[in-house]
């Protein structure tokens, strides 16, 4: 019996079209399940939009309840739409940096020096490049890149 058939259980996953019936604003993450930080990722995001105000509130929210509070996030500052110095999220300051980590990675910062790097999707990938990127990221043995990651599971133009 799959997940979907229990009443009350929703699927663990993801229709086909699960991109284009996400709105923007809901965080889309995969992060890796073992207490290991071996690898290069801690995890991937698939925002919907470059609208960091409208997609960075659900991401902290989420990573807050697993990981505690986030104090700052490193992004790639001309990857995104207006960023801001700081946003209120949860009644929690988030102070973002804007790091030349390049847009496919996003550095979350939790504590005094505590990282987790995620794997930054961008929104236009199709979702069968997207759900391979992050399960390769997720992978406690990845040792590939976030920008070479994303270049291996992104198909070549028909």
């Amino acid at each position: 019996m799959a997940d979907s058939d229990i009443p009350g259980r929703p699927s663990l996953l993801l229709p086909d079209a699960v991109h284009q019936a996400v709105k923007p604003g809901t965080a889309l993450l995969r992060l890796k399940t073992t207490r290991s930080r071996e690898g290069l990722l801690d995890g991937a995001w698939w925002p919907r939009t470059r609208d960091i105000e409208a997609e960075l509130p659900a991401l902290i929210s989420v990573l807050t309840e697993y990981l505690g509070p986030v104090i700052r996030v490193g992004v790639d500052g001309p990857a995104w739409n207006g960023l801001p110095t700081r946003l209120v999220i949860d009644d929690q300051v988030v102070h973002l940096d804007s790091d030349p980590v390049g847009d496919d990675t996003v550095l979350i910062t939790r504590g005094h020096n505590d990282h987790f790097a995620l794997l930054v999707v961008p929104p236009d990938t199709t979702a069968d490049a997207a759900i391979e990127a992050m399960a390769r990221a997720v992978r406690a043995d990845n040792i590939t890149e976030a920008a070479q990651l994303l270049i291996a599971t992104t198909p070549e133009p028909g």
